[in-house]
C-alpha cells in the first residue's frame, strides 16, 4: 500500500507550541524529513523506531536540492511509509511547501498539511508586540528579505505606504543594508524596530532600536526575525537595547 505524507509545522522552537495534531502525527511517523530550524527538543519527540533525516537548506551551501527532498517524500510514501516533512514555523509560510505539494500531487501521493505557529507570531508573543494593535497597525505583512535568483525585488515603497507592520523573515546580518533600503523607500528613520533571535527557545534574544540605528545592533544568531513599524514601540520592557548607542540615548527612547 502507498503511504501518506504530512507537511507539519514545528513552530518557532518551543516544543510546547506544537499543535496536538502535530504531536500525534509525529508519534505515528515512520520517516521524518526535517529542516535545520527544527529544534533538538522537538526532534526528541520522534519515536526511536523512525528514520530521521536532515534535509535542511540554510543560507550558504545547499547539501540537498529541493528535487531530492521531493523524491525522498515520494519514494518513502510509495514504499508504504508514513512520512512527516517537518518544517520550522508553519509549512505554508516561506517553506517551499508549494513545490512539495505539487510534487506529491503529480505522484498521486496522499498528503495532509498540519499548520504550525509561524515565526512572526512566536516572536511577537515573546516580545509582547500586538502586531495589529488597534489604532496603530491596521495590517500585518510577512515578507522575506532574502530572495532566490530570478525572483522579482520586493516593492518596499508599496508595503510602506500600506501602513502595515512588517515582519521581516530571513534578514541575514546586513542590518545596515536593510536600514538603508527601507529608508530610501520612504520609511521614517525613527520607525521602531525589534529584533527577535531564536524566539521561544532558551537562547532567545530580543533587542529594540530604530530604523536609523538598526546598523548599530550586533548580528544576532539565526534564525532572527525583525518587526518594523509603530506597533514595535510597544515591545516588552525587558527587551534589551543595543550596547552603547552612538547617541547615548537608550534604544527604547524613540524619536
Amino acid at each position: 500500500m502507498t503511504g501518506r505524507v504530512y507537511l507539519v509545522g514545528a513552530g518557532p522552537g518551543d516544543p510546547e507550541l506544537l499543535t496536538v495534531k502535530a504531536l500525534r502525527v509525529l508519534g505515528a511517523a515512520d520517516v521524518v524529513l526535517h529542516d535545520d530550524l527544527v529544534s533538538p527538543e522537538i526532534l526528541a519527540l520522534v519515536p526511536a523506531r523512525a528514520c530521521v533525516l536532515s534535509v535542511g537548506k540554510r543560507c550558504g551551501p545547499k547539501f540537498i536540492r529541493q528535487q531530492e527532498i521531493n523524491g525522498l517524500m515520494v519514494g518513502y510514501a510509495r514504499a508504504g511509509y508514513t512520512v512527516v516533512r517537518l518544517k520550522g514555523g508553519d509549512p505554508m509560510i516561506f517553506g517551499r511547501a508549494g513545490e512539495e505539494i505539487a510534487a506529491l500531487r503529480a505522484a498521486n501521493i496522499s498528503f495532509e498539511v498540519v499548520p504550525g505557529v509561524t515565526a512572526a507570531l512566536g516572536a511577537a508573543a515573546v516580545a509582547e508586540i500586538a502586531l495589529t494593535r488597534r489604532g496603530v497597525a491596521p495590517a500585518l505583512t510577512l515578507v522575506s528579505y532574502g530572495h532566490a535568483a530570478g525572483e522579482p525585488p520586493t516593492r518596499w515603497r508599496s508595503l510602506i505606504e500600506s501602513g502595515a507592520t512588517l515582519a521581516l523573515y530571513m534578514p541575514g546580518d546586513d542590518y545596515k543594508g536593510i536600514s538603508s533600503e527601507l529608508r530610501e523607500a520612504g520609511l521614517d528613520r525613527c520607525t521602531p524596530c525589534v529584533l527577535i533571535s531564536r524566539a521561544t527557545t532558551p537562547a532567545e534574544q530580543i533587542q529594540t532600536t530604530t530604523l536609523e540605528r538598526l546598523a548599530e545592533v550586533p548580528p544576532l544568531p539565526s534564525p532572527t526575525l525583525i518587526v518594523i513599524g509603530p506597533a514595535a514601540r510597544f515591545a516588552a520592557e525587558c527587551a534589551t537595547p543595543p550596547a552603547e548607542p552612538a547617541t547615548g540615548i537608550a534604544a527604547r527612547m524613540y524619536c
